[in-house]
């Protein structure tokens, strides 16, 4: 069965993706700031202390103009130790870049807003059962052609828990050629009775200019001893 949602998924994707004209402008996905409509679909691994989850990571982005996107994010994933499969925890994002090239440096200034939604089970070893509220902002600051740089700052809040906490990135974007690029981000989020580390390493080849590339991800939780390793086709709108 998940073998076939991920099929559909990617056959839909293709067909939209590969039915654009010949003279779309290309596009520069190595930098978050640009905004763009896409289907990505992921193939997702969760490795926890004891068991794992795995299946499928559909993500949803449109983009309004060149300055405004809504997100979706849609995780489809089994539990081996409770042998359950269905739907985990559903994400939106809406993001908004309201200043761009303000220098030759600074591309531009983003804030944000992040919703986790508990749609998971947390009883099948599917869902957090809490929600996840956070906005903060992003800012774009390119150093050279090869490496550029996206720090952020948001504010997080837990309605489990009730705990709210401060969450600081420093996304690194280091493109190789025109076709190769790679994302680090180290991670951390000041919670009020803990720090919780993170990071993430995002590998990306372009095969086909402004339609269509893939990517290899690696998402450790140093803290919880999480390890996701999620391999991804994205199709451009």
């Amino acid at each position: 069965m998940l073998k076939k949602i991920i099929l559909f998924v990617c056959l839909i994707g293709a067909s939209v993706s590969f039915a654009q004209t010949e003279d779309t402008v290309e596009i520069d996905p190595s930098k978050p700031t640009n905004l763009y409509t896409q289907i990505n679909t992921l193939g997702e691994l969760n490795a926890y202390d004891g068991f794992n989850t795995y299946g499928t990571r559909i993500n949803f982005q449109y983009a309004f103009n060149p300055d405004n996107l809504v997100l979706a994010e849609v995780p489809l994933l089994y539990n081996d130790a409770t042998s359950k499969f269905g739907l985990s925890d559903i994400r939106v994002r809406y993001f908004r870049a309201v200043k761009r090239n303000i220098s030759k440096s600074i591309i531009a200034i983003a804030p944000f807003a992040d919703i986790t939604i508990p749609t998971g089970s947390a009883q099948n070893g599917l869902g957090s059962d809490t929600w996840s509220i956070a906005a903060g902002a992003v800012v774009g600051i390119v150093l050279n052609e090869k490496l550029s740089l996206f720090p952020g700052a948001n504010y997080v809040y837990l309605t489990a828990s009730k705990e709210s906490g401060l969450g600081l990135q420093t996304n690194m974007s280091l493109k190789f050629n025109k076709r190769t690029f790679m994302f680090v981000n180290p991670m951390v989020t000041f919670f009020d009775f803990e720090t919780v580390w993170q990071g993430e390493l995002n590998l990306n080849y372009i095969v086909t200019p402004s339609k269509f590339k893939v990517n290899l991800g690696w998402v450790p939780n140093f803290t919880y001893d999480i390890n996701t390793i999620r391999i991804g086709a994205t199709f451009f709108i």
